[in-house]
């Protein structure tokens, strides 16, 4: 797979060349020897920062890998936001932004979003403590004044939170990884988040539960993020995903990290 990454590399190189245009971040990219990766480094099994370890864990920390040997370059990881991510990548901070972004007409109308990934597997659903677990069967038993909902700013999971529960009382919290301590122990009752999050959150917390997660509200892919302006680049990152598809690697890589299978 490196032998056709590297030989489409060097042909886009080349017709950026012939075509006296420049190549943008690959050219940039090359010359600095790192990718500088933005991520949130919040969300299992996305892009998770171990403190342990000292690493990023997750689907995203391998397609990052993949996107890093293809180019043989190093990786350079910039933390960034949910709420800071969008004007990040437009202040340029990064190259690439991978950590479970959704794939949305918001985001591709200021800025470029690869071909998608895990699709048909991410959708909306809802985390709850095991014990109300059976109270939760629909939005409606949601959205009720005595139903705390907890969410992270400037995420799709806030805004779905306010498009779709008016009654219930939403509570801001800025860590997102911590959110679903925060179900646990009874300071809010939902959380809302992704069904690829929540499988892994019941697994990790017993006292948790994901009763919806097989009836999703929303249905969505997601997507590398990057500035727009620069169709080389796009067309790379694209490319280095379709070969990943192809040789059966994604699939396993969304198997073992999206769908729990080992």
């Amino acid at each position: 797979m490196k032998k056709f990454l590297m030989s489409a590399l060097m042909l886009i190189i080349f017709f950026a060349a012939i075509k006296n245009v420049e190549a943008g971040h690959l050219e940039e990219i090359l010359s600095r020897g790192t990718i500088k990766i933005g991520t949130t480094g919040d969300y299992i099994p996305m892009s998770f920062f171990n403190k342990e370890t000292g690493e990023y864990e997750g689907i995203d920390a391998e397609i990052s890998k993949i996107i890093a040997e293809s180019l043989g370059v190093k990786i350079e990881y910039v933390p960034t936001t949910w709420k800071n991510l969008s004007q990040d990548t437009l202040d340029g901070k990064f190259d690439i932004a991978l950590c479970g972004i959704s794939r949305n007409f918001a985001r591709e109308k200021i800025l470029e979003m690869s071909d998608g990934y895990g699709v048909g597997i991410f959708g909306k659903t809802i985390l709850c403590r095991k014990s109300d677990a059976k109270k939760f069967k629909n939005l409606s038993d949601i959205d009720k004044k005595n139903i705390r909902v907890m969410i992270n700013p400037g995420g799709t999971n806030e805004k779905f939170a306010h498009a779709n529960l008016k009654n219930a009382t939403l509570i801001v919290f800025n860590d997102n990884a911590e959110i679903p301590h925060q179900i646990s122990i009874g300071n809010a009752d939902i959380m809302i988040t992704e069904t690829v999050e929540a499988l892994n959150y019941i697994k990790i917390d017993k006292n948790l539960a994901a009763p919806l997660i097989d009836k999703p509200f929303t249905k969505h892919s997601c997507g590398i993020l990057m500035q727009k302006g620069d169709q080389e680049f796009l067309n790379y990152i694209n490319f280095v995903l379709a070969e990943i598809r192809d040789d059966g690697t994604l699939e396993k890589l969304e198997n073992k990290y999206l769908r729990g299978i080992e």
